[in-house]
């Protein structure tokens, strides 16, 4: 049975969004769907760049995707640099249709019985403040799909919108009495007192914490501060992704990736959707 708060979002979205076939998210190559267990440490670094924008990393049971954003003539286009921008390639045909046509198929959900938030991460490139608030405009137009904060109080939806790149965004983010998005912070920001209703996701670039590239053991040093990082997160509520860590294929990669499984960093972050489908379901 639909529950009636999924049966209202169903219908919510199918009136805001009528018309169109759910997106096949998981078929193959012979057009036949599969089921897919999603995988949640599973992030989809520069998503967008993948044949399939979104559908490859669903096919592979990604739970998180990112999605780079430029604004332009009033349009959210998606692209890593302003050389690749494509007026077609925008962030409501690449990301958000899609995902609404989805929930809709699947009675509220982006995976068919798997009660859970896929976590798209939008990162800014152009000017933090204008862009954001473009984008708080657009996300409002498909308010249903999305996790909403009202001050203190979160309400979970299908996708959960988290604003990472320029740090401006964060200006109007504060100053929103009702949010559909919500802020990606740094390892500097833990502890700063700043609520994970706010602040759900830490993410740092590795290098930056750490030497160790997956050769030879980790440095007891660095897998202390590793583990202390993530339990102080957790302690607060707060969720950890690292990126610019080792992603060619070897047992270098293994090595690390195994690291932050240990640890439980919540986003293993990768540019190979296939490679971290296969080693996340083989240490399951």
């Amino acid at each position: 049975m639909v529950s009636q708060t999924r049966r209202a979002l169903v219908l919510t979205l199918g009136a805001a969004l009528a018309g169109g076939a759910a997106t096949p998210a998981f078929a193959g190559g012979t057009g036949r769907t599969r089921a897919v267990t999603p995988l949640r440490q599973a992030h989809a670094h520069n998503d967008y760049e993948h044949p399939r924008p979104l559908l490859d990393a669903l096919a592979h049971g990604f739970t998180s995707v990112e999605a780079d954003i430029w604004l332009v003539d009033g349009e959210l286009l998606v692209a890593h640099d302003a050389v690749d921008l494509d007026p077609a390639r925008t962030l409501r045909s690449l990301y958000l249709d899609p995902l609404a046509r989805l929930v809709r198929a699947n009675h509220g959900s982006v995976y068919r019985g798997h009660d859970l938030s896929l976590q798209l991460l939008i990162d800014i490139k152009t000017a933090g403040d204008p862009t954001y608030r473009a984008l708080a405009r657009t996300l409002r137009r498909y308010a249903p799909l999305f996790s909403t904060a009202h001050g203190p109080a979160v309400r979970r939806g299908p996708v959960t919108a988290v604003i990472s790149g320029d740090r401006a965004a964060r200006v109007p983010m504060d100053a929103e009495r009702v949010r559909r998005a919500f802020y990606d912070g740094r390892p500097e920001d833990l502890g700063s007192g700043v609520p994970a209703s706010f602040m759900p996701l830490i993410s740092g670039n590795w290098n930056h914490s750490f030497t160790w590239q997956g050769v030879g053991p980790m440095p007891a040093a660095e897998r202390e501060r590793l583990r202390r990082t993530v339990a102080t997160a957790h302690g607060h509520g707060q969720r950890v992704r690292f990126w610019a860590t080792p992603d060619l294929p070897g047992p270098a990669r293994t090595a690390v990736w195994n690291e932050l499984l240990t640890a439980g960093v919540d986003h293993i972050n990768t540019d190979d959707l296939a490679g971290l489908e296969d080693f996340l379901r083989r240490v399951r």
